[in-house]
């Protein structure tokens, strides 16, 4: 994978357009959850370092392209990225006439998805954003998977297209973790439906040397190795797949499980995978599995975890994912989770420092895994091939 990195280019001078992910939780005006802004400020603040006029724009939600409505505005990102730099940094809303930019500062670009055209890559948009800017930087991983204007019409018309740091090192890490791994080489994939996952699964099993299933789409795998689920989250129609998959490399099912009557409720109940009455309902692996499936994570040279095991947000559920987790933690294997929920139960065990790397993507991460090419990549590629 060859790509210009932001670090190799002289931006002294220079009007440097910035592709970040700041696509975070706003609740009441206020954001609940900062991590996609903290993980884009070291690229602002290298292009800064550097002596560039700095602008940056991400998308925010899904508004209506032509119609910015309150709850779209990058204003609260606005406000926090400029207490995470300590500097001023103002918004712009109709900017694709000019921005008004001096090295040294930063403008935030009102949500791009406003523009007419972003989504569907409009040629003649992502020509009028390239001459805004001399340099063009894609530090959005997260939207990799889409060409749209700004992640692949800009990379295309741009003066220079490069990679900032934050997506270098997605791509670096990935690249490391499926290109040329340490063998063995185990991925965890777990979440409530087979379908959403099943290309990512399929694709999986042919480079991996053992496949973990949780949450949903272990059930599914159970149902087509003959074991009752009672009324648990399933697949019934995929079980033939699910085999299919299974058949390809090692897929450890549980032995026992957690089940209770309901999602809300506030314990489980161990059971026997083949004791689950017709009323049980599965929300989390039992701890002999858990304990069998985190010795087998000591013997991994590469980890991929996408998706806890269980319903980890309810305490009575949460033990399994906390068993893997910390399992994944005190590996010595080269360790990448990405995901949004896998991110998020991280940051519950508080084991982010023992991860190697950790993607802020949900979508791209996947398709990454499936073996897609992402759009925004294959276009900074292209710039970087002539």
């Amino acid at each position: 994978m060859r790509f210009k990195r932001m670090a190799e280019i002289d931006l002294r001078g220079k009007r440097v357009f910035i592709r970040a992910d700041l696509n975070v939780p706003v609740e009441d005006g206020g954001i609940t959850d900062d991590t996609r802004i903290r993980a884009s400020v070291p690229g602002i603040q290298q292009a800064l370092k550097a002596g560039a006029a700095v602008m940056v724009t991400s998308h925010l939600g899904r508004p209506t392209e032509g119609t910015l409505k309150p709850e779209d505005s990058l204003a609260p990102v606005a406000r926090r990225l400029g207490e995470l730099l300590k500097m001023e940094v103002s918004l712009k809303r109709d900017w694709l006439g000019g921005v008004d930019v001096k090295p040294g500062q930063v403008v935030m670009l009102e949500n791009c998805r406003v523009n007419k055209g972003e989504k569907k890559d409009d040629e003649a948009l992502a020509r009028k954003m390239a001459a805004l800017c001399d340099v063009y930087v894609n530090d959005a991983f997260g939207t990799a998977h889409r060409a749209e204007a700004t992640t692949h019409g800009l990379a295309r018309f741009a003066k220079v297209a490069c990679a900032g740091p934050l997506m270098a090192a997605e791509l670096e890490a990935l690249g490391k973790a499926l290109g040329n791994p340490a063998r063995p080489l185990v991925a965890i994939v777990a979440g409530s439906k087979v379908s959403t996952k099943l290309t990512i699964l399929d694709a999986l099993a042919k480079k991996v040397d053992s496949l973990v299933v949780g949450g949903g789409i272990a059930n599914t795998f159970l149902l087509a190795a003959g074991k009752p689920i009672g009324k648990s989250l399933a697949e019934k129609d995929l079980v033939g797949e699910a085999k299919k998959i299974a058949g390809s490399t090692s897929v450890p099912l549980p032995s026992d499980v957690v089940v209770a009557p309901a999602l809300e409720a506030r314990e489980g109940t161990v059971k026997k995978v083949d004791a689950v009455s017709g009323d049980d309902m599965i929300l989390d692996i039992g701890p002999d599995t858990a304990r069998a499936l985190a010795a087998s994570l000591e013997q991994a040279g590469t980890i991929v975890w996408n998706g806890p095991v269980g319903v980890f947000e309810n305490e009575a559920f949460a033990k399994g994912t906390e068993t893997l987790a910390r399992a994944i933690a005190k590996s010595k294997a080269y360790t990448i989770a990405g995901g949004g929920d896998t991110v998020a139960a991280i940051n519950k065990f508080g084991i982010a420092g023992d991860i190697d790397y950790i993607s802020t993507a949900g979508g791209a991460f996947l398709e990454f895994l499936e073996g897609k090419t992402l759009p925004a990549v294959a276009a900074l590629e292209a710039r970087a091939n002539g």
